[in-house]
């Protein structure tokens, strides 16, 4: 007999132990996936209450938007007699036509706006976080100093006659949109939360960048910066907020000197030409009744508030994603 027939199995007995170790193997999975855990009539009931209560609260905040889109698209005279609606009452685009009446105007505003909007959110998102790091930071010796200092100007200001012969006489930047810019670009209070954001960051992960012999910038922007997700998305919503927002510095540096204004003080300009003719004698020739007034503020604030409100649900997820981020491993 060869020794093969001793030794070997059939290859029937091989299937056979392998199909059963499957059947064990597919057995134990099904056993332990996690099943459903079931509910009682009471949180099915709790549950479809928060579900309408939080529907009902969207659509109550949804409805100034709703009041404002429709009113944009209304006649000024049935906004005058009958109010706002949910819907278009004598649906005209005179307001539009009137804020679009010079294209290139308000395409310039747009790309002013954008440009100061993404520069001054990324160049003071870098800022701010460096000066939390560096406030953060338990061997700064002057950190103490420097944060009273930050802290003192959001209690008392120089005022607004110092500040603008500091920044139109001393610096020149009177005409440039640098003087717009640039005062944007850090705010003490933003400086302070993301001081206070870091403190959820445990040192002893600067400690471990020491011991590996990394430098105090690759240990902020390889193993701090990635830590500050929800603070850097929150920061950079203030910041982007504030300069998408931005007309009354416009307003002091700007005026007439340059071609293209930001978009908030050029909608600002067109709504105060609007009312000044409507108030003038020289508005006498044209029905003044007609020229729109409310209209066109709700048309501004719809061309104001669009693309930032199109922009926000991008800005939520880090929002979302950042909330984990920063664990320590043993």
């Amino acid at each position: 007999m060869p020794s093969s027939d001793l030794l070997l199995p059939s290859a029937t007995e091989t299937l056979t132990t392998v199909s059963g170790k499957r059947r064990k193997q597919r057995w134990w999975t099904r056993s332990n996936r996690a099943r459903p855990v079931k509910l009682q009539r009471s949180d099915y009931a709790l549950r479809g209450i928060s579900y309408v209560f939080i529907t009902f609260f969207s659509l109550f905040c949804l409805l100034p938007f709703v009041l404002i889109l429709s009113a944009s698209f209304s006649s000024e005279a049935a906004i005058r007699e009958s109010g706002f609606g949910l819907f278009p009452k004598d649906f005209t685009l005179d307001a539009y036509e009137y804020i679009f009446a010079a294209p290139q105007q308000i395409l310039g505003s747009y790309i002013v706006t954008i440009t100061m909007t993404v520069t001054g959110t990324a160049v003071g998102l870098i800022i701010i976080a460096m000066t939390g790091y560096a406030l953060f930071r338990q061997d700064f010796r002057f950190r103490n100093q420097i944060t009273f200092f930050i802290y003192f100007t959001t209690l008392f200001s120089a005022g607004l006659a110092p500040t603008f012969l500091w920044v139109s006489r001393t610096l020149g930047l009177r005409g440039s949109y640098l003087a717009v810019w640039l005062p944007l670009l850090m705010t003490p209070w933003l400086i302070i939360l993301m001081k206070n954001f870091m403190r959820t960051v445990p040192y002893e992960v600067i400690e471990s960048g020491k011991v590996d012999g990394a430098g105090d910038f690759r240990i902020f922007w390889q193993l701090t910066l990635p830590m500050m997700k929800p603070a850097l998305a929150t920061v950079g919503l203030f910041l982007a907020l504030g300069y998408w927002n931005e007309w009354y510095l416009s307003s002091l540096y700007l005026g007439s000197t340059v071609e293209f204004k930001p978009l908030q003080y050029y909608l600002y300009n067109i709504i105060n030409t609007a009312n000044a003719l409507r108030n003038s004698v020289a508005g006498s020739n044209v029905s003044i009744t007609d020229l729109p007034s409310n209209t066109l503020k709700m048309a501004s604030a719809v061309i104001a508030t669009g693309p930032i409100l199109l922009a926000y649900p991008y800005v939520q997820r880090y929002f979302v994603s950042g909330i984990t981020v920063g664990a320590v491993k043993g």
